[in-house]
């Protein structure tokens, strides 16, 4: 099982986070599109690190066209040597339309379309195929040489991943990726119940295709003191609440019997009650998101909860900067350690 970080700052600090996460250890860094973009950083970490595996979790597809992402994620395949993912999602029609102003179609299909168009562009790119693709929602029909980066070495074309959260999301995902990002508002029985099934019958449609790797974000409560376990808790339950208010997860609250408390949540949310809402999701309920303990005790606890079920974990807020970084090697050695073949099905939070 391997163990993941964010670069979470921006450009700036992009280098020496990366630099930093590639000397203690973790397997690698991802860059995501909240208040920053989510490519530069990886530019700047590719030309700056040597083996740690880059990628974007996610950048955002919809509000870029298929051929402009294509020439950044090839540009940083060829600067990383291979070692980079393109992680897509597809976020909500009122950020694609209203924050972003380009199209909303319907998602699944749409996404599809875009990973198609990907892939067709590659092609033309690495193989030499004429790019003749004519999809519902995407066209790309016109590839000049002049215009052609040419094929990668050794054939380093950027895996494509996607975020999921329901069903239909993670079928595409199974039939269509080689990668599988799920959100840190999951759990396992969500997991068991609704994503892995889900993902099979994906990978079903796909004959010889195997099962994409899975990667998901998790919550750690962590701390050396009592003091600082309960405030690392009181942040990860606030932003659990916050997701918890949303419409779109609230399956994944059912799966555990929680639907109701998403409708309790909802109203508070529009207030911006945000410490009530926090209360309301009480420390049994978090129980199903977070891992609580020392660094040195969340390995097993990693394992018992991810193994058979996400093949890298992420920590939602970084670790705390003051953990000396043998300390946190250690922390990713023992993880590595831990992990051994188990069925998934025989486990719970």
């Amino acid at each position: 099982m391997k163990i993941d970080t964010f670069l979470a700052d921006g450009l700036a600090s992009a280098p020496e986070r990366a630099r930093h996460a590639e000397v203690v250890g973790y397997d690698a860094v991802w860059s995501g599109e909240v208040a920053h973009d989510p490519l530069l950083p990886l530019a700047a970490a590719a030309v700056s690190t040597i083996t740690i595996q880059l990628g974007t979790s996610i950048a955002l597809a919809f509000a870029r066209s298929p051929m402009s992402v294509a020439y950044q994620a090839w540009d940083l395949a060829e600067a990383s040597g291979g070692r980079f993912v393109l992680g897509l999602g597809t976020q909500i029609k009122a950020h694609i339309e209203r924050r972003f102003s380009m199209p909303w179609h319907e998602p699944v299909g749409q996404m599809r379309d875009y990973i198609q168009a990907l892939r067709a562009i590659f092609a033309a790119w690495q193989e030499g195929t004429p790019l003749a693709f004519e999809g519902e929602y995407y066209s790309h029909n016109l590839m000049t040489p002049v215009f052609d980066p040419g094929p990668l070495p050794e054939g380093h074309q950027p895996s494509i991943a996607l975020a999921v959260v329901g069903e239909a999301l993670t079928r595409l995902a199974g039939e269509a990726c080689d990668g599988v990002i799920l959100h840190a508002f999951t759990n396992s029985h969500y997991i068991d119940e609704v994503t892995l099934p889900a993902l099979d019958e994906g990978v079903a449609r796909s004959p010889g295709k195997e099962r994409p790797w899975i990667m998901s974000g998790t919550f750690f409560v962590t701390g050396d003191t009592e003091e600082e376990q309960a405030e690392s808790e009181a942040r990860a339950r606030k932003q659990l609440a916050f997701y918890a208010s949303t419409p779109a997860y609230i399956e994944v609250l059912r799966v555990i019997g929680l639907e109701e408390l998403q409708r309790e949540l909802l109203p508070l949310s529009k207030q911006g009650r945000w410490d009530e809402m926090a209360e309301l999701f009480e420390p049994q309920v978090a129980d199903h998101f977070l891992l609580r303990g020392t660094l040195e005790e969340l390995p097993e606890q990693i394992v018992r909860r991810f193994h058979g079920r996400a093949d890298r974990i992420f920590p939602y807020f970084p670790l705390p900067d003051h953990y000396e970084p043998e300390r946190v090697s250690d922390f990713i050695e023992a993880v590595h350690k831990e992990a051994r073949p188990v069925s998934h099905r025989l486990l719970r939070p």
